[in-house]
């Protein structure tokens, strides 16, 4: 099933998704996807190693990690396998095989945990994401105004990743038993919300 529903959901090119651009991405109209992670509860493994690899200091919990991307309608066209959540966004980004659908001039939104922006430069490409403060003490208003914009854009990533997870197959936490296929499972349940309404 995840073989047949992977075949459905390809990355589109640029100029697709430039003919179906929503208002909230005016500001930036060479996006070819927004990415965010997401991560699932699993069952603490008995193997110490497996602990450690798996354990989120973010989450408290030992989880899963995936890397989604999707175009700006909210489809999702990208879904890497699972990583344990220990993994670092940047580690994900450059082993899961996204990068391999950058092209040059594409522009990536994402959020400021994502460290990413030499390795899409390599590409050509360019990230977006929101300002860092720094040693300033405030924003200036233009960066006020691209952080907005940002946001309002990158929601659309957080509603599409809150849509798969109503799947229950995904909640509250993964039994051990999975562990081998927790992979499919959530890739199939991706695959599957985009056959939902786009998101507006």
């Amino acid at each position: 099933m995840e073989k047949e529903l992977e075949l459905l959901c390809p990355f589109p090119a640029r100029d697709i998704t430039a003919q179906t651009l929503p208002a909230s991405f005016r500001k930036f109209p060479n996006t070819r996807c927004v990415i965010d992670c997401t991560e699932l509860f699993i069952e603490r493994p008995s193997s110490l190693t497996a602990q450690s690899l798996t354990f989120s200091s973010y989450k408290h919990h030992t989880t899963v990690k995936f890397l989604v991307a999707i175009v700006p309608t909210g489809g999702i066209c990208f879904v890497s396998k699972a990583w344990g959540g220990r993994v670092s966004d940047r580690r994900i980004t450059e082993r899961s095989g996204f990068l391999d659908f950058i092209c040059e001039g594409d522009v990536i939104l994402a959020d400021k945990g994502f460290t990413i922006g030499d390795l899409l430069a390599k590409k050509g490409a360019l990230l977006q994401i929101p300002p860092f403060l720094r040693n300033k003490q405030q924003f200036q208003p233009e960066e006020i105004n691209l952080t907005q914009a940002i946001a309002h854009a990158r929601i659309h990533v957080e509603r599409a990743i809150g849509r798969v997870k109503q799947f229950h197959i995904l909640d509250p936490v993964i039994p051990i038993s999975l562990n081998a296929t927790v992979s499919s499972v959530f890739r199939v349940c991706c695959y599957l919300s985009n056959f939902s309404p786009p998101l507006q």
